[in-house]
C-alpha cells in the first residue's frame, strides 16, 4: 500500500512537472511568434518611410521634372501681361531643345526656395530654434543663386511659349525681392548685398541691349529686349535695385551715345545700338512714373544715390544732344524723361532736401 501511494505521488509529479514544461513551451513559441511579427511590421514600416525620403529627395534634387510650375498646371502666369506698357503703378519653353537653362543652376534655385519656404513655415509656427544671424550667410548665397539663375534664364528667351520663362522667371523676381528685404534690413549686410545687386542690374541691362543680337532678325528679337525690360522694371519696385538700375540705365545712355556719334550709319550694328538706346530710355521714364514716389516714400530711399542718377540724366542729355541732326528723337524721348522726374519732384522735395543746384540745371 506504501510503495503504490510512492508510485501514485511520483506519477502526479512527473504530469505536473511534464504540464509546466509544456505551458512553458507553449509560451515562449507565442512569444517568440509575437516578436518576430513585430520586427517583421516595423521593417515594413523602416522600408516605406525609406522609399518615402527617397522620393522627397528626388523631388528635391531633380529640379527637371519636379519643377515648382509644373507643366500639367493649368493656371497662367500674368507676370508679362503689362510688358511695354505705361502705367502709374506697377503692381519647357517651347520644346526641351530650344530651351536650355543651366541645370545646374536651376536645381540650386529651386531648391533654395524650397527651403526657404520650409524655414519660413518653422519660423511662423514657433519652432525656429537657431538666432537669425546663422542664416545670413546662407541668404546671402541663395541671393547670389536666384540672380545667376535668372540672368541664365534670360539669356534662352524664346517669345513663341513663354508660360515656363514666365513662371520661373516670375518666381525668381519675388524670391530676389523677398530676401532684399530680410538682408537690407540689417547695415552689415549692405555691402555683399551691393555687390550682388548692381551684378544684377548690369548684366541685365547688358543682356536687354544685346538680345538683338544673338538672333537673326525677326520680331522674336524685339520681344526678348521687351521681357528683360520688364524683369527690370519689375525688380525696380525695390528702391535700392530701382535707383541702381537708372543709375546703370543713364551711364549706358551716356556710353552708346557716344559710340553712335562716331559709328557709321550703314555699319552693322548700328540698327542695334538705335535699338538699344530706345529701350534705355523707354525703361528708365517706366521706373520714375511707376515708382519713383514709392520710392521717396520708402524709408530706405537713398538721396544721394537719387542726386547722382539725376546728375547722369544730365550727362546722358548732353551726348545725345550731339546726334540731334542725325534723329531727333532721341531728345525728345530724353526731355519726355526728364519732364515726368519734374513732374514727381515738387511732392519729392517735401520728404527730401535736394540738391537744389542739381535741380536748376536739369530743369533749365
Amino acid at each position: 500500500m506504501v510503495e503504490t501511494d510512492h508510485s501514485i505521488k511520483l506519477a502526479v509529479a512527473i504530469a505536473l512537472l511534464r504540464s509546466k514544461l509544456s505551458n512553458s513551451s507553449s509560451s515562449s513559441s507565442h512569444s517568440s511568434e509575437s516578436n518576430a511579427q513585430r520586427w517583421k511590421r516595423k521593417a515594413k514600416d523602416r522600408k516605406l518611410e525609406i522609399l518615402k525620403l527617397e522620393e522627397e529627395l528626388k523631388q528635391l534634387e531633380d529640379g527637371s521634372q519636379y519643377d515648382l510650375f509644373p507643366k500639367s498646371a493649368s493656371c497662367k502666369c500674368y507676370f508679362f501681361d503689362q510688358i511695354g506698357r505705361s502705367s502709374s503703378r506697377c503692381d519647357d519653353f517651347g520644346d526641351a531643345s530650344d530651351f536650355r537653362v543651366n541645370e545646374v543652376l536651376r536645381r540650386r534655385f529651386l531648391r533654395q526656395v524650397r527651403l526657404k519656404g520650409k524655414r519660413r513655415r518653422s519660423d511662423e509656427s514657433g519652432l525656429r530654434g537657431r538666432a537669425v544671424d546663422l542664416n545670413i550667410d546662407d541668404e546671402i548665397e541663395q541671393l547670389s543663386t536666384s540672380v545667376d539663375f535668372l540672368v541664365e534664364l534670360c539669356k534662352k528667351i524664346c517669345p513663341e511659349n513663354n508660360d515656363p520663362f514666365a513662371n520661373l522667371s516670375h518666381q525668381a523676381v519675388e524670391f530676389i525681392l523677398a530676401l532684399l528685404k530680410n538682408l537690407l534690413a540689417e547695415e552689415k549686410n549692405r555691402e555683399p548685398t551691393e555687390g550682388i545687386v548692381c551684378s544684377l542690374v548690369v548684366r541685365l541691362v547688358g543682356r536687354m541691349c544685346i538680345c538683338s543680337k544673338m538672333h537673326e532678325p525677326s520680331d522674336s528679337e524685339s520681344d526678348a529686349q521687351f521681357y528683360v525690360q520688364h524683369i527690370l522694371r519689375t525688380l525696380g519696385s525695390d528702391p535700392y535695385v530701382g535707383q541702381r538700375t537708372l543709375l546703370a540705365l543713364f551711364e549706358r545712355i551716356y556710353a552708346v551715345a557716344e559710340s553712335l556719334l562716331f559709328m557709321d550709319p550703314f555699319d552693322d550694328a548700328f540698327p542695334d545700338s538705335h535699338d538699344s538706346l530706345f529701350m534705355l530710355i523707354q525703361l528708365s521714364e517706366f521706373l520714375i512714373s511707376d515708382h519713383l514716389q514709392t520710392w521717396a516714400r520708402n524709408e530706405s530711399f537713398e538721396k544721394s544715390l537719387f542726386e547722382e542718377w539725376a546728375r547722369s540724366i544730365l550727362q546722358a542729355r548732353k551726348a545725345l544732344s550731339l546726334l540731334e541732326s542725325r534723329n531727333g528723337l532721341y531728345m525728345l524721348y530724353m526731355d519726355r524723361v526728364i519732364g515726368e522726374l519734374a513732374r514727381q519732384i515738387d511732392p519729392i522735395s517735401r520728404i527730401h532736401t535736394l540738391d537744389q543746384g542739381i535741380l536748376e540745371n536739369l530743369f533749365r
